[in-house]
């Protein structure tokens, strides 16, 4: 039996599921919150906020909606879940479209200060006490001396070059546009299968190396996986999937040698950063906090800044930190990677995934990270600082 008609076969045995997953996929397609999330006026609003001398309360502009929220969340509802068979599975699908109900709600709000903001906190939560404590240990350690690897001297041009050659070792296709508008240095476009690099900045070599074993490695190699996958779920991202999905990209900088000390760091400002948003911080404040009390230079601490504060305000980036701990600690217990490496899926929902996996509805990944086939960190810190986070 072809891959195909065995694709056939299990339709036609849950055909309920494949529809109501099938209608959830169309309605997500409008949803991918980071294209509506990084505002279109950054640069103008940096040089404002520099010139001012960081007193002035940047005001950023943010892409239209292109979709009705209010339709949206009527026919997310109108999904008859009591149609899918198996109770775990129908749970899991509710879960679901709670999940994307809330994301619906997070774009409708955005710049809308207070209510993004708890919206945001309702998908990726607010940093832990353990958290906050966490970052404050990896902000203790000495900046260590910065090699000529750690020089900003790459155009964009010639880390798209980079990428290319990297992915090569990758068989899937490597597509690579240059984007104004994003808020990191790199990201990938879950829907077009896209690397996005920003135009107006340089790279260093070694963040060539972390951006490629991240966005390929991880990224890319989750996207493509996805889309082997006979259920379209694994493609849009379970609830909760940015923690395990950013755990195992950071895990893959460290497995491949490229993490760094300072860009272990940079992870415990976004923590602080995120938690200062909890106590009402405005802008100003917690650029003071990373800037001026943590003595992290401008541009960093701006960006830092602008990530949490993006939208209203955005926790997304404290669980960076949180899931490279739990997938570390996951390594530590010689556990597989695989299953997480089959889509955007979350840790929290293996239980899921092994239950689909005994009804047939998932297929053996196509694609993995081979940085995680040999531990090529020498860094005795980072090891040291991994095995003692909370």
């Amino acid at each position: 039996m072809t891959q195909e008609q065995e694709l056939q076969q299990l339709q036609q045995e849950y055909a309920s599921l494949f529809e109501i997953d099938a209608n959830l996929d169309r309605l997500v397609q409008k949803i991918e919150l980071l294209s509506y999330v990084n505002p279109l006026n950054t640069e103008k609003e940096k040089n404002r906020f520099f010139a001012s001398k960081y007193s002035y309360e940047p005001i950023f502009r943010y892409p239209k909606l292109k979709f009705s929220p209010y339709k949206l969340h009527r026919l997310f509802f109108s999904q008859r879940l009591e149609r899918i068979e198996n109770e775990e599975i129908r749970t899991f699908y509710k879960e679901i479209i709670y999940y994307y109900s809330n994301m619906v709600q997070c774009i409708e709000t955005i710049g809308k200060t207070k209510k993004f903001h708890y919206n945001s906190l309702r998908i990726y939560g607010s940093p832990t006490e353990k958290d906050v404590d966490n970052a404050r240990f990896i902000l203790h350690f000495a900046d260590e001396p910065l090699s000529i690897d750690m020089e900003k001297v790459h155009s964009p041009e010639e880390a798209k070059r980079y990428f290319e050659d990297f992915s090569e070792r990758y068989e899937f296709p490597l597509n690579i546009k240059f984007s104004t508008h994003i808020a990191a240095d790199a990201m990938v476009s879950n829907a077009t299968q896209t690397l996005l690099l920003k135009r107006n900045v340089k790279f260093s070599k070694n963040q060539l190396l972390t951006l490629a074993n991240h966005e390929i490695g991880v990224h890319l190699v989750t996207t493509y996986n996805a889309m082997q996958q006979p259920l379209k779920i694994f493609s849009n991202g379970f609830p909760k999937n940015v923690e395990t999905q950013e755990g195992l990209a950071v895990f893959s900088e460290y497995m491949s040698g490229a993490l760094t000390l300072k860009r272990l760091k940079e992870l415990a400002y976004r923590v602080l950063a995120s938690d200062s948003l909890i106590k009402g911080y405005s802008f100003v404040d917690t650029f003071d906090l990373i800037h001026n009390q943590y003595k992290l230079n401008r541009n960093d601490a701006f960006s830092i800044t602008l990530r949490a504060h993006r939208g209203g305000g955005f926790t997304k980036d404290r669980l960076y930190l949180s899931g490279l701990r739990k997938i570390y600690k996951r390594y530590l217990k010689e556990e597989s990677m695989e299953v997480l490496l089959s889509g955007k899926v979350s840790l929290d929902y293996e239980h899921a995934i092994s239950k689909l996996n005994k009804l047939g509805l998932v297929q053996k990944n196509g694609h993995t990270n081979l940085a995680y086939q040999q531990n090529l960190n020498t860094n005795k810190t980072l090891d040291f600082i991994l095995n003692n986070l909370k």
